[in-house]
């Protein structure tokens, strides 16, 4: 590694010396590559580590999608029925 002469590096620097940026250069590549979310701290608390997380999410969802079923108009009609 190539150590920097006392020169090169300055306390400060002005706006202009350091050129030109372009906004926004790497946002696309980011987007794909990134999923973050942030947890509540009591949240974050209960799950050692990512993969605890994951687990957690894809059993809520299993949970979801088998419950979808029992809860989309199906006790309206069994009332109806009964009552008639």
């Amino acid at each position: 590694m190539k150590t920097a002469k006392k020169e090169e590096i300055r306390k400060e620097y002005r706006r202009e010396e350091l050129g030109s940026g372009i906004r926004g250069k790497h946002y696309e590549e980011y987007k794909k590559g990134t999923n973050l979310v942030l947890l509540s701290p009591d949240i974050a608390a209960a799950f050692p580590d990512d993969e605890s997380v994951n687990s957690a999410l894809r059993s809520l969802m299993k949970v979801a999608r088998q419950s979808v079923g029992l809860t989309t108009g199906r006790a309206s009609g069994r009332r109806a029925k009964a009552r008639g």
